[in-house]
């Protein structure tokens, strides 16, 4: 007779499913983590804007701390705080820490 390991290939078929649901993560979801903390702002006309992301609503629309403008990857400018329409925005990263 041949044996079958089915409790072993059931925990790691388990394990493997655990790890994906863990890995899913929706855009809701990541934007609820970085409330607060440092990220990159890209525009739809190449533009970066890098600061503490404040809070955002439905649309899109990003309020800002500590902002900075980076035009071509050059600090052009420093605001305290800003407000980006939502349809402007092409995506929000979530920006390093900056190494000391």
């Amino acid at each position: 007779k041949r044996r079958v390991h089915g409790d072993s290939q059931d925990s790691r078929r388990s394990l493997r499913e655990k790890r994906k649901m863990s890995s899913k993560r929706s855009p809701s979801d990541f934007l609820k983590q970085v409330l607060g903390r440092p990220v990159i702002v890209k525009l739809n006309n190449g533009v970066d804007y890098r600061g503490v992301l404040a809070c955002l609503d439905g649309y899109m629309n990003i309020a800002m701390e500590q902002t900075e403008e980076y035009v071509n990857g050059q600090l052009k400018n420093k605001y305290g705080d800003a407000f980006i329409r939502g349809n402007n925005v092409l995506y929000i990263s979530a920006q390093m820490p900056k190494k000391k």
